[in-house]
């Protein structure tokens, strides 16, 4: 392996994680063992960013109610959506903060662990000078390489994508394709859903045949309201007109264990290629995919949602999350107490 990562499971004192919780509970049912052969996905949730734009761990910060984060309601729409477990990557420095905050609440719920990030050059290889950021979702997908053997949905720790998001992704990952290529999944929000009213946004557009197969993900940048009821942004440096309907990737993937290979190949490419900008550039999950494709080694079923999604760049983007999630509560999709 070019990258080493470690692993850890969340144990309370006196039981393992995992072993038989000692009552059952409506969620803890939802994630049981079934009673017929079935494949249950993994939930894989990306947490060890560093919030250096919202100036701390955003991963940790309460937006519920009753206190709950972006992190439990990723657990609880997975665990009602079927998913069998969640694995956490997180820097070895976040530790302490997930062992004291955040894994406790799901002991007989659902299987957590917890895999490392880590911000090092693999064997063989140095450093690139002056980098001083992660090497990138991609890179923090291939962590959990060693700890996932089913198929299983990416998913940001600071977003919130809805529980239909969850039910859609998962029914593909236990249906996917079994002939041809490995088929893999993102989840498309209409792009209405995901602009903001504090300024314009980047977002990444699904470029997809009449059948829902990825032919490409195109980057609009600067994307705000325009006159026409629309929006406007830049694409290759050409203004582009949108209509909002169009779905874009927040980042919500679906995967199996063959992705990690390909993975770990496409890492060991990234390093070797030694751009002038090696201390910025990201090796990123579209990167990965867009080579997959182009070269017929994968395919991508884009699978629309009308989820609600929200999510926390900035520090003034708390309050927003926050609202968001009090309207969904008190329409009764949510419990004010998720645990």
């Amino acid at each position: 392996m070019l990258v080493t990562y470690t692993q850890a499971a969340y144990a309370a004192p006196g039981r393992l994680q995992g072993s038989q919780p000692a009552a059952a509970t409506p969620l803890a049912a939802a994630c049981a063992a079934p009673q017929v052969p079935r494949v249950t996905p993994t939930l894989l949730v990306l947490a060890a960013g560093l919030g250096s734009r919202y100036g701390g761990l955003k991963q940790l910060e309460a937006v519920g109610p009753a206190g709950a984060t972006l992190l439990d309601y990723a657990v609880y729409d997975a665990a009602r959506a079927g998913f069998g477990a969640v694995v956490f990557v997180v820097r070895p420095e976040m530790d302490p903060a997930f062992a004291d905050r955040i894994l406790p609440r799901f002991v007989g719920r659902v299987a957590v662990r917890t895999v490392h990030q880590r911000f090092e050059a693999p064997a063989g290889s140095a450093m690139p000078p002056g980098r001083t950021k992660p090497w990138g979702t991609a890179h923090a997908v291939l962590a959990a390489a060693g700890v996932i053997q089913t198929p299983f949905a990416v998913v940001n720790a600071d977003d919130f994508y809805g529980r239909a998001s969850y039910e859609t992704v998962g029914t593909f990952l236990r249906a996917a394709p079994s002939a041809g290529p490995p088929a893999y999944a993102v989840v498309g929000f209409p792009l209405s859903r995901t602009v903001s009213a504090a300024g314009p946004v980047n977002r990444a557009v699904c470029h997809a045949s009449a059948d829902r197969w990825l032919h490409t993900v195109g980057e609009v940048l600067h994307i705000a309201a325009d006159d026409r009821g629309g929006f406007t942004g830049q694409e290759d440096g050409r203004p582009r007109h949108l209509t909002g309907a169009e779905l874009v990737s927040m980042n919500m993937w679906g995967f199996t264990p063959a992705i990690f290979p390909e993975l770990e190949a496409g890492f060991a490419s990234f390093l070797a290629g030694a751009p002038a900008d090696a201390a910025t550039r990201e090796f990123l999950i579209p990167t990965v995919v867009q080579a997959l494709i182009a070269r017929g080694a994968a395919r991508v079923r884009v699978l629309p949602t009308e989820s609600t999604w929200t999510g926390m760049t900035h520090r003034e983007d708390r309050g927003v999350v926050e609202g968001k999630i009090r309207t969904m509560v008190t329409s009764g999709e949510y419990p004010e107490h998720l645990w």
